[in-house]
């Protein structure tokens, strides 16, 4: 059973159904510097190996995030967004607070996420730098 919060106009909702690939593909491939050139199919197949959340006005959407988990100690917060029309109105602040306080993502010992330019908008959630960075690693496939 989909949930779905509501505040003001706004309603996010974790209803697979109620995506709009389009919006979601547009602005990850074309306006972030995280997913830059991200195929349509690729977008597809992240979404639906995620749990993912929507934000819309409306039946409009106007936001989206993810999150990529075990469910049971793992999860990791990624593609977050609000269209640069929306952006000012707290509303990433509730997206993001909405995904970490979901039900079925209670109790894991670690969340993570990557940003460059978001650090104070996670920080306000709870987020912050890890102690011992030279803990992570990562593996990078350049033809990917």
């Amino acid at each position: 059973m989909p949930n779905e919060w509501k505040r003001d106009a706004y309603v996010i909702s974790d209803e697979r159904g109620r995506l709009d690939i389009t919006v979601i593909h547009r602005f990850l491939s074309t306006e972030s510097y995280w997913a830059s050139g991200r195929s349509v199919e690729t977008v597809q197949r992240t979404i639906a190996n995620s749990l993912p959340f929507g934000l819309y006005r409306g039946s409009e959407q106007i936001g989206f995030a993810r999150v990529v988990t075990d469910y049971a100690t793992f999860a990791w917060l990624a593609d977050v967004f609000v269209l640069k029309e929306f952006r000012r109105l707290g509303l990433a602040k509730w997206l993001i607070d909405t995904v970490v306080s979901h039900p079925e993502l209670q109790g894991l010992r670690r969340w993570v996420l990557g940003t460059r330019d978001a650090h104070n908008l996670y920080r306000w959630s709870g987020f912050a730098e890890p102690k011992t960075p030279e803990f992570w690693m990562e593996r990078l496939d350049p033809t990917a």
